[in-house]
């Protein structure tokens, strides 16, 4: 039962008000009474679970819970002597017409008001926390150590948090333990380190993949040109631009990306090529740019 969505077994929306709640309870209560329906154990099961979802749905409180944490998360939290405590389903059918004698429950030796064993309850594991760290790329690049301050059960906590390479924005790192404290009797929640990649003046990253422009002369665009592009690590890699290179042309330099996380492989390095047409010519220039016109180009 604990499994079964209690809306649906009462037939109403997850808006539905009280009331709305209340007359379709009494509807179902009709239907499946054992004043109505003797010795038919369906509609006997059918009583006990409309009757176990009204004790939770006309609770504001414990429907709030179920709301919350939904059907699996609620009857973690809640027995079923938790659901039927202080519920008084004698008073409500006599609201109804029928018989109330017999209907009110009381736990003292546990179990369920319907003659079940009460459900023992899950311990509850405390919540998880999430700590955002800022991250450089030449830190996701090389693997840091961070000394990171969070709040843990109320109270400010240093940890020195060892960071491997590749942790690009989004990633996790899960530090077991370090979570809120569990407020049923479970294990504590985890502390989940979440990188963010900084804005680097160079490079934009797109996961493992690494993008920079590079601007060439005119004259580099029509000749070809070797041009050096900077590296994470402070160094300089060369790349040939071939002739007739246009501009915006995106050219891949393959394993100059950030580090993968799993494995030894690494993203890729695009550079696209920005070709610098120069607004101001000196009267020499143009004296040649008007011979390569005259030629064709």
């Amino acid at each position: 039962m604990s499994e079964q969505d209690y809306y649906q077994i009462l037939g109403v929306s997850k808006t539905a008000t009280d009331a709305e709640i209340k007359k379709a309870y009494r509807k179902l209560a009709m239907k499946y009474h054992p004043d109505h329906t003797k010795g038919d154990k369906h509609a006997e099961d059918m009583f006990k679970k409309v009757s176990e979802a009204y004790a939770v749905l006309s609770d504001k409180e414990k429907r709030q819970q179920y709301d919350t944490f939904g059907s699996a998360g609620f009857h973690q939290r809640y027995s079923q002597e938790d659901i039927f405590r202080n519920v008084d389903l004698g008073d409500i059918l006599k609201e109804f017409g029928f018989g109330g004698q017999g209907m009110r429950f009381s736990f003292g030796g546990g179990g369920s008001p319907f003659g079940g064993h009460q459900r023992r309850q899950a311990p509850v594991k405390g919540s998880d926390l999430v700590y955002e760290l800022p991250l450089t790329l030449q830190e996701v690049a090389s693997g840091t150590s961070k000394t990171i301050t969070f709040q843990h059960q109320g109270r400010n906590e240093n940890i020195t948090v060892k960071i491997p390479p590749g942790m690009i924005t989004g990633k996790k790192l899960r530090l077991a333990g370090k979570g809120e404290q569990s407020g049923y009797g479970g294990p504590p929640g985890d502390l989940y380190i979440q990188s963010r990649v900084s804005v680097d003046p160079v490079f934009t990253a797109e996961e493992y993949d690494l993008h920079t422009t590079v601007t060439i002369r005119l004259s580099g665009s029509l000749l070809g040109a070797q041009v050096g592009i900077p590296t994470l690590e402070g160094g300089e890699l060369s790349l040939k631009i071939p002739p007739g290179t246009r501009h915006k042309t995106r050219m891949r330099l393959a394993g100059h990306g950030l580090p993968k996380m799993k494995g030894s492989s690494k993203g890729d390095l695009y550079v696209t090529v920005s070709v610098d047409i120069t607004k101001k010519l000196t009267p020499e220039q143009k004296k040649l740019v008007k011979k390569l016109a005259a030629t064709g180009m």
